[in-house]
C-alpha cells in the first residue's frame, strides 16, 4: 500500500478486547471537511472509507475524497470518477481458469520481455472455488452424488491439474476444490469477514470487508454486509495485480421495506417481486440499498436472496446495513468471536451500525414494498424480472404458447397408451376440453407407458446460490416432499429431478430433520454441490423424452429454483424455464405440466383416490421456523468449514508438475496458452482508425453473455465440436463451453454460437449463422469471421437494448476481439460487458441520439462501416460513423463512445488491461 497522506485526519486506533487496530475514521473527516458525510448510505460510506485510506495524492487525490460528500449536495448525482480497491477477490472455476490461464500467460510473456516472472502474483487475497463444473448426469438415485463426482474429475482433470499447479504457484491464492459448495454461499457462510484485516508495517489495519467477483451474483454478499458485485474476469486480474477497479461513483437508490410476508409465500416470490420493481425503476449501473422497519421481519438468508439477484434487477448491488442480525449471522455460522466483537465495535465507530433509532440516509431516489403484499410467483418463460404471480401462471403460459413454438402448427397425433387419463386431467384442470388443450396431443416416448406435450415440466431443480443459501426455503421443500410423500403422491415419470445444495452444511441439516429422505423418496436425491441446472449444467434428459421432443418440436418447460432462466441456457431440448421457489419445484415436478394451475387444480390423487391440493401438502411458517431453529446451528458451520481447502480423495490424488512458469501441453483440449501477448513489445502500438469494416451481426434487445458466449453444451456439427473431433475427442466427452474456457480455441468458436441466438441478417434462422460479403455466402459466424480476418476486414457487431446482460463473462469479450471484431454499436450496454469490451480492446458505441438504432438507419448487413478520431478520442466523446450502402449511398450517424473513464482510455490504448498491467509489472 503506498504511503497514505490523510488530509482529513481520519487515521485513529480502535481497540477491542484489549487489540489495537489502525482505522480510517468518518467521523473524524466528517469534523474535517466533509460536512454531511454521517448521513450517507451505508454503501457509500464504504466507498468514502475505501478512498480515505488509499489517498496518495496519485490514484486518489483529496478532490475524489470531497466528491463524496459533494455527492450528498447533489442528491446523488453520479459522475466523478474514483479509483475503488477491493479488499479481495472471488472466482468460480468458469471464470477462474481462464483468469489463471491468463496469468500463467502473463508469466511466459514476462519472461520474453526480459523481467521476472514472479512479479506476476495476486497482490490481495483470492479465493477460487470449484463449483461450476459438476453436472447432472445421474439423478434420482442413492448414489447420484458419487456418481456425478466421478464424471466431473473425469471429464476435469486437465482444469483441476491446472488450478492445483496454480494454487502452489501463485502467493495470496486458495482454491476450494469440487464438492464443497457454491462459491457464493461458501463466501456467506465462511470466507466473508464484514470486516477485513490485514496487518502493514507492524500494525494492524481494520476496514470493510469488500471484494470484486468473476460471478455476477458475487452481490449475494451485500446480505452480509459485504460491498461486492461481479467484474469479468479481466477485471478481477487486474485488481488482483493491485490495480485498482476505475468507476463513477454511482446513483443510489433506497428501497424501503415495509412489513411482513404473509405466510405461505417465500423468500423467492420476495425477490422475484424485488427484481420486477426494480428492473422497472432501471437501476443498471446503480447500487441499491435496502432500508425501512422491514428489515426487522427478514432473515438475513432472506437478505442474501434478495441481494444474490442483483444482476437480474440490473443493479451493481444490493447493500443491507450491518444491524444485530448480521451479528447474529456471524455467531451462528462459526465465525471467531473476536472478529464479530470487531464487527461491532468497528460498525458503531464507523456510522455504520443500523437500528431501530438510525435516521434514514439521503438517497438519489426511492422506492418501497410493504412485504404483506407479496404473492407465491415465478418468473419466466424468458427472463427473470418476468414476474408471473402463482394464480396466472398456467394461463399465462398458454398465452406464451404459441410464441416459443415460433409459429409451429400442431398437427394431430396418436395419443400414447396409457395416457389418456393425464390428458384428460391436464386438459380438464387447464379449464379447456380435451380436444382443445395443448395439453391433450400427447406424442409417444419411446419405450414408455406415457406420452409427452407441450407446457411438460421435463425438469424440476433445486439449484443454484439464490435459493439454496436459504434455509427456510430448503427445509420448506422438504417439508412439501414429506406430506406429499405421505399422500402417496409422485413425481411424474417425464421429470428429471435434482437436488445441488450451495453448501454441504445443507445436507448435514435436511438430514438432522429427517427431510432428506423425503425429498429422496419424490426424486430429489442430491446431485452435486455446484450451480447444475441454473448454469446450463442440467445434463441431458433421457434419450427417449430428448427424441420425443425434437420430433414433434414440443415446447418442454423446466422450472427451477435458480436466477437465469434465458433462452437456451438451461438445456438444449428445453424452450421455457421457469424460476420458482424450491418448495414450488417440487409441485411442479408433481403436477408434470405449466397447464396445470396449482393454485386451484389436484396435484394428484391420495392413496385412497381422494384429490390432494397444494394447499393440502404447503407448510406453515411456524413449521419451516420450529424445523430451522432446531437444526441449523453453530457446529454444523464449525465442522463442516473446518478443513475446508483439503479435499476429497480424488482431489488429493491429484499431481502437478511445473515451476513459476506453466508446463503447457499443446495436445490439452482444455487449456492452452492464449493469443493475446503474442508479438507484444514494451511500448503499445498506435491506435488506428476503422475503415471500411464489415457487419458480423445485426441483433435485436437483451443479448446476453449467454448468446455471445453460450456455457452449455457443445453442438457436435458446429466449429466447436469439429475442433474437438478433429482433436479425436468423442462428443459424449465434449463438456461444456464453460469447462473449456481455459481453450482460446473453443471459445472462438463458440462466440456468438448460442443455439437462439438470432442474427438478423439471416432472419428466421437460430443459431451462430451468418453472411459473409461482398459474396453473400451464408456460414457461421466463427467461419465468417476467420475469412474476414485472412482478408485483413475488420469487423463491427450491431445491437439494441440492454447488450450484454446477464453473467459476467469475460470470454464474451475475449471471443469478440479475437473474432476480429473492433466496435460493438448497441442501444444500451450492461455495466460489466462494456467495461469487458474496453478491458479486451474493442470500443463499446451507443447511438447518441434517442430512437436511432440499426433498423431506423436501414442496415441490412452488407454495409461497410468506418470510424475516424480513434487516435485521439477522449472518454464519452461523440463521435461519427459513416455506412456505406451496397449501392453506393453513404449516410452517417452520430455514436457515444462508451470508453467512461481515463483509466479506461489507458487500457485501451495498451491493447487492453493485461497489456497495460504486464507492461507496468515487467517495467
Amino acid at each position: 500500500m503506498s504511503q497514505n497522506i490523510d488530509t482529513f485526519k481520519s487515521r485513529k486506533t480502535l481497540t477491542v478486547d484489549g487489540r489495537p487496530y489502525v482505522y480510517y475514521d468518518l467521523k473524524a473527516a466528517e469534523a474535517n471537511g466533509l460536512d454531511g458525510v454521517s448521513r450517507l448510505p451505508f454503501s457509500m460510506k464504504v466507498l468514502l472509507e475505501n478512498l480515505l485510506r488509499f489517498e496518495d495524492d496519485r490514484t486518489v487525490k483529496a478532490d475524489d475524497i470531497r466528491a463524496v460528500a459533494r455527492w450528498l449536495q447533489d442528491k446523488g448525482a453520479a459522475g466523478h470518477e474514483i479509483a475503488y480497491r477491493p479488499a479481495r477477490v472471488l472466482m468460480q472455476d468458469f471464470t477462474g481458469v481462464p483468469a489463471v490461464v491468463d496469468l500463467a500467460a502473463m508469466r511466459d510473456a514476462t519472461a520474453k520481455l526480459g523481467a521476472d516472472p514472479q512479479k506476476v502474483n495476486p497482490l490481495v487475497p483470492v479465493d477460487l472455488v470449484i463449483d461450476h463444473s459438476v453436472m447432472v448426469d445421474y439423478f434420482g438415485q442413492k448414489d447420484s452424488f458419487q456418481k456425478n463426482v466421478d464424471v466431473e474429475y473425469d471429464r476435469n482433470g486437465e482444469r483441476y491439474t491446472f488450478l492445483r499447479w496454480g494454487s502452489g504457484a501463485f502467493q495470496n491464492f486458495r482454491v476450494v476444490p469440487p464438492g464443497t459448495g457454491i462459491c457464493h454461499q461458501v463466501n456467506l457462510e465462511y470466507l466473508a469477514q464484514t470486516v477485513w484485516t490485514r496487518e502493514e508495517n507492524g500494525e494492524t489495519v481494520a476496514y470493510p470487508d469488500t471484494l470484486v467477483g468473476t460471478d455476477s451474483h458475487t452481490t449475494m454478499v451485500n446480505g452480509l454486509s459485504v460491498l461486492g458485485w461481479g467484474v469479468g474476469g479481466i477485471e478481477a486480474e487486474a485488481a488482483m495485480l493491485g490495480q485498482p477497479v476505475s468507476m463513477l461513483l454511482p446513483e443510489v437508490i433506497g428501497f424501503r421495506i415495509e412489513g411482513k410476508l404473509p405466510d405461505g409465500t417465500t423468500a423467492t416470490d420476495l425477490v422475484l417481486t424485488v427484481t420486477e420493481m426494480l428492473r422497472k425503476k432501471k437501476v443498471v449501473g446503480k447500487f441499491v440499498e435496502f432500508y425501512g422497519p422491514g428489515l426487522a421481519n427478514l432473515t438475513l438468508e432472506d437478505q442474501a436472496t434478495i441481494a444474490n439477484m442483483a444482476p437480474e434487477y440490473g443493479a451493481t448491488c444490493g447493500f443491507f446495513p450491518i444491524d444485530k442480525d448480521t451479528l447474529a449471522y456471524l455467531e451462528a455460522t462459526g465465525r471467531d468471536k473476536h472478529r464479530i466483537a470487531l464487527v461491532e465495535a468497528y460498525a458503531k465507530a464507523q456510522g455504520m451500525f443500523r437500528d431501530e433509532s438510525s435516521e434514514d440516509p439521503i438517497f438519489t431516489d426511492t422506492l418501497s414494498l410493504d412485504l404483506s403484499t407479496v404473492v407465491p410467483s415465478l418468473a419466466g418463460p424468458k427472463r427473470p424480472q418476468d414476474r408471473v404471480a402463482l394464480t396466472e401462471a398456467s394461463e399465462k403460459f398458454a398465452a406464451a404458447l404459441p410464441e416459443l413454438q415460433g409459429g409451429r402448427k400442431k398437427t394431430t397425433a396418436a395419443q400414447s397408451a396409457g395416457d389418456e387419463r393425464f390428458m384428460a386431467e391436464g386438459a380438464a384442470q387447464a379449464g379447456q376440453t380435451p380436444e382443445t388443450s395443448p395439453a391433450a396431443q400427447r406424442f409417444d416416448v419411446e419405450g414408455a407407458a406415457h406420452g409427452i406435450a407441450d407446457g411438460d415440466v421435463v425438469i424440476a431443480a433445486i439449484t443454484s446460490c439464490t435459493n439454496t443459501s436459504n434455509p427456510n426455503v430448503l427445509v420448506a421443500a422438504g417439508l412439501v416432499a414429506r406430506k406429499a410423500h405421505e399422500k402417496g403422491l409422485t413425481v411424474k415419470p417425464w421429470v428429471k429431478t435434482s437436488l445441488a445444495p450451495g453448501s454441504q452444511v445443507v445436507t448435514e441439516y435436511l438430514e438432522k430433520a429427517g427431510l432428506q429422505k423425503d425429498l429422496d423418496a419424490m426424486g430429489f436425491n442430491l446431485v452435486g454441490y455446484g450451480c447444475t441446472t441454473c448454469i446450463g449444467n442440467s445434463g441431458p434428459l433421457p434419450e427417449p423424452i430428448s427424441e420425443a421432443i425434437n420430433k414433434n418440436d414440443l415446447v418442454a418447460v423446466s422450472v427451477l429454483s435458480g436466477n437465469r432462466n434465458f433462452e437456451g441456457r438451461v438445456n438444449p431440448d428445453v424452450r421455457a424455464n421457469y424460476l420458482a421457489s424450491p418448495p414450488l419445484v417440487v409441485a411442479y415436478a408433481i403436477a408434470g405440466s405449466m397447464f396445470v394451475d396449482v393454485t386451484k387444480d389436484p396435484l394428484g390423487k391420495d392413496k385412497n383416490g381422494n384429490d390432494v391440493f397444494l394447499k393440502d401438502i404447503w407448510p406453515t411458517t411456524q413449521e419451516v421456523s420450529e424445523i430451522v431453529r432446531k437444526t441449523v446451528t453453530r457446529d454444523l458451520f464449525e465442522t463442516r468449514y473446518s478443513d475446508v481447502f483439503k479435499g476429497d480423495q480424488h482431489w488429493q490424488k491429484i499431481q502437478t508438475s511445473g515451476g513459476e512458469t506453466y508446463e503447457w501441453d499443446d495436445r490439452s483440449t482444455y487449456v492452452q496458452n492464449p493469443p493475446y501477448f503474442e508479438g507484444m513489445t514494451m511500448e503499445p502500438k498506435p491506435v488506428t482508425d476503422i475503415h471500411d469494416a464489415r457487419i458480423l451481426g445485426l441483433f435485436l434487445d437483451s443479448i446476453t453473455t449467454d448468446h455471445i458466449s453460450p456455457a452449455g453444451s457443445i453442438k457436435a456439427n458446429g466449429p466447436a465440436g469439429d475442433y474437438l473431433v478433429s482433436h479425436q475427442v468423442r462428443p459424449v466427452d465434449f463438456n461444456s463451453y464453460g469447462a473449456r474456457r481455459g481453450n482460446h480455441e473453443i471459445m472462438m468458436r463458440g462466440t456468438f454460437a448460442n443455439i437462439r441466438i438470432k442474427n438478423q441478417m439471416v432472419p428466421g434462422i437460430e443459431g451462430g449463422i451468418t453472411k459473409h460479403f461482398p459474396s453473400g455466402e451464408q456460414m457461421p459466424i466463427y467461419t465468417a469471421a476467420m475469412k474476414y480476418k485472412d482478408e485483413g476486414v475488420p469487423l463491427i457487431v450491431f445491437a439494441g437494448k440492454e447488450y450484454g446482460t446477464g453473467s459476467s463473462r469475460d470470454w464474451a469479450a475475449k471471443g469478440t476481439v479475437l473474432l476480429g471484431v473492433r466496435a460493438v454499436i448497441a442501444e444500451s450496454f450492461e455495466r460489466i460487458h462494456r467495461s469487458n469490451l474496453v478491458g479486451m480492446g474493442v470500443v463499446p458505441f451507443v447511438f447518441a441520439e434517442e430512437g436511432t438504432s440499426w433498423q431506423t438507419l436501414g442496415l441490412k448487413g452488407d454495409e461497410t462501416v468506418t470510424i475516424e478520431g480513434l487516435t485521439e478520442v477522449k472518454p464519452r466523446q461523440i463521435m461519427e460513423a459513416t455506412i456505406a450502402k451496397a449501392d453506393g449511398s453513404k449516410q452517417t450517424v452520430k455514436l457515444l463512445c462508451r470508453i467512461d473513464t481515463l483509466d479506461e482510455l489507458e487500457y485501451f490504448r495498451a491493447g487492453g488491461i493485461l497489456h497495460y498491467v504486464l507492461r507496468k509489472l515487467a517495467a
